[in-house]
């Protein structure tokens, strides 16, 4: 019985690495794989395979020494407006195209739509486009806020949101809506502080929140 349950905790382990091993995303994969090294590292304590435990033990410390390098590593953010018929922006959707349609099923650029666009900038690295248009006299719609795998943090978008702020408010905006068409989109919005409005599937965040 006893063998049993280390076997199962040998595959439990087993299976995390594999997942953090698909993970897109630097931090998720840093992340998962510490989890699943530190669980391997535990199994082979308990089977008394010490060559398993010492790798995965080193594991766990490359795994942690990179997790403090990337949270404590500053970076700097920058917006970069483009024009709506900016030639590297088409070249930019068209080579994400197929990450696009996965968060923004149907999307399809009509830059004549396009009341703000600009690419967010890490380090001088493009890192993601944002797209919107107006809607009315005091509300912003988001067409496109897609960022590309590796900075998938949040980081993004909580600047975005944080520099937008005082230039849309000048502009006479008091909220910025989005229409989620997937539970991923709807966790990130709702991470930036959006709420769903009704039974519309619109999420908005009003810019004094």
């Amino acid at each position: 019985m006893q063998t049993d349950i280390l076997s199962l905790f040998g595959y439990f382990a087993s299976v995390i690495i594999a997942i953090s091993m698909t993970m897109s995303s630097i931090v998720k994969f840093r992340w998962i794989n510490l989890i699943g090294a530190f669980s391997f590292a535990i199994y082979g304590l308990l089977i008394n395979a010490i060559p398993v435990t010492f790798l995965n033990g080193f594991i766990v410390a490359v795994d942690i020494y990179y997790l403090i390098k990337i949270y404590s590593k500053k970076e700097v953010f920058q917006i970069l407006e483009i024009s709506k018929d900016n030639k590297y922006l088409k070249e930019f959707l068209n080579f994400h195209k197929k990450d696009i349609e996965h968060f923004f099923p149907g999307f399809k650029y009509n830059p004549d739509m396009n009341t703000l666009s600009f690419f967010v900038l890490r380090n001088l690295n493009v890192a993601g486009a944002f797209l919107a248009h107006k809607e009315g006299n005091n509300t912003l719609m988001v067409g496109l806020d897609y960022v590309i795998p590796q900075y998938r943090d949040l980081k993004n978008g909580k600047f975005v949101y944080s520099h937008l702020k005082k230039h849309l408010v000048r502009e006479g905006i008091k909220k910025v809506s989005a229409i989620p068409l997937n539970k991923k989109h709807i966790k990130y919005l709702e991470k930036l502080g959006f709420v769903k409005e009704g039974t519309s599937g619109v999420y908005s965040k009003t810019l004094d929140s």
